[in-house]
């Protein structure tokens, strides 16, 4: 069956919308926050503040989370995320105050924490080993085109019906990914009644049905340094969703809606980046044989065409030359995420979500310093250019963290 709408397919569009979805209802609140600081008075570092509430609970549950959906299934795993995550976004809408604004972007944050190290585990056993980075590309590509729609998306929903209205209609959109999730995945291929026998073939056989007791010291001391990198990844991720928006804004003077329009045009750019990583990665990989080349020679290269493109951002302030820096900034950055998710079921693909999710607390962890580090310098030095100064640092140091990890060496548990 040559066609779309093989299971297998099916299965990684749906993941695909999940990963759009969530970022979108992580980042709306970053084009609706000139309205929100306007009517609850808050300084930048409050909106900081509020920008990493997401983040508290996300790092927690990225090892909780992952071991979760390693141990009771994808399916039923992002169904109850999904339910959480549905319902913060929509409550976003209701909020009075900082004090329950900030709670409902941790509850956000509690429903999509386990979110991506399930989506992982998901894909172990439904992606051929060969087409690991493409698939994590794709789906990251996806998030990508979340960031980049939701700007302009989040505009037009504020102009029509407020910033609280908004919130509400993202949440219903969330909660039929949710039933449509439920309804067509299974933990399992082979229980799918619409896998073929051809495509049973090309995927991996799923280990046995026990639930896996993690090793969590030897895999915890096999992931740190994949987890080292991707923090610096994640800072500069999370000061580009948070303050992007604001950036073009408070610099250039613009109203919502242009602000919005430069804000997507950069992080389109992620979209390409993302897709593209995933595939480059596969391909060195396929004709080299050498996944640690595959995967590090892609990452190193996104950390380091990501640095050179911001350099001229220094000198340089005329908005369109900034917003090409950006865009290019990003885009190089993005190519980081195919290689980088496909690290951890290189390396241990039976544990494939807990180790996925010890990764993803590197980003988790920067989601809550890089948006409280970029408010407060911001309102002690009015310059709205610094942050990016800063984010140039962690993309050198990436650079050179990458060369700690060794994705061509399976996982001992023994060890």
């Amino acid at each position: 069956m040559k066609t779309w709408y093989k299971a297998t397919n099916v299965v990684l569009a749906l993941l695909c919308v999940m990963y759009f979805i969530t970022y979108v209802d992580r980042v709306n609140i970053s084009t609706a926050a000139s309205e929100i600081q306007k009517e609850f008075a808050l300084s930048n570092t409050q909106l900081g503040l509020i920008f990493s509430a997401f983040a508290y609970p996300y790092l927690l549950f990225q090892v909780i989370g992952g071991w979760v959906g390693d141990r009771f299934g994808p399916r039923r795993t992002l169904f109850a995320c999904g339910l959480i995550w549905a319902s913060a976004t929509a409550l976003t809408g209701l909020a009075g105050g900082m004090v329950s604004l900030f709670l409902v972007r941790m509850l956000l944050g509690f429903g999509e924490g386990a979110t991506f190290p399930t989506a992982t585990r998901a894909m172990q056993y439904w992606t051929p080993s060969g087409k690991r980075g493409f698939a994590q590309g794709i789906t990251h590509s996806f998030a990508r085109l979340g960031n980049a729609v939701t700007p302009p998306l989040v505009a037009l929903l504020v102009a029509a019906f407020t910033w609280r209205g908004s919130f509400v209609i993202l949440g219903a959109v969330s909660l039929v990914w949710v039933i449509a999730w439920v309804w067509y995945f299974r933990d399992d291929p082979k229980d799918h009644s619409a896998i073929t026998a051809e495509e049973l073939a090309s995927l991996p056989v799923p280990a046995n049905k026990t639930r896996p007791v993690v090793p969590w010291g030897p895999l915890i001391k096999r992931m740190w340094p994949v987890t080292l990198t991707y923090f610096f990844y994640g800072w500069c991720l999370w000061l580009y969703l948070n303050w992007l928006p604001l950036f073009f804004k408070n610099t250039y003077s613009l109203d919502i809606k242009n602000s919005a329009i430069f804000a997507s045009g950069v992080f389109f750019a992620g979209v390409v980046g993302d897709a593209l990583g995933g595939v480059l990665s596969d391909t060195i990989y396929k004709r080299t044989g050498n996944v640690r080349f595959a995967r590090l020679s892609v990452t190193v290269l996104g950390f380091v065409g990501a640095l050179l493109s911001l350099v001229p951002i220094i000198w340089v302030h005329d908005i369109t030359i900034v917003a090409i820096c950006l865009s290019g900034g990003f885009f190089f950055a993005e190519l980081v995420i195919g290689p980088m998710w496909a690290i951890p079921m290189d390396i241990a693909p039976k544990y494939s979500g807990t180790a996925s999710g010890l990764m993803n607390t590197g980003s988790a962890f920067a989601a809550i310093v890089s948006p409280l580090a970029a408010g407060y310098v911001i309102d002690v030095t009015g310059n709205w250019y610094l942050p990016f100064l800063m984010l140039m640092g962690s993309l050198g140091l990436g650079a050179v963290t990458a060369f700690l990890m060794h994705p061509e060496r399976p996982f001992d548990e023994n060890a």
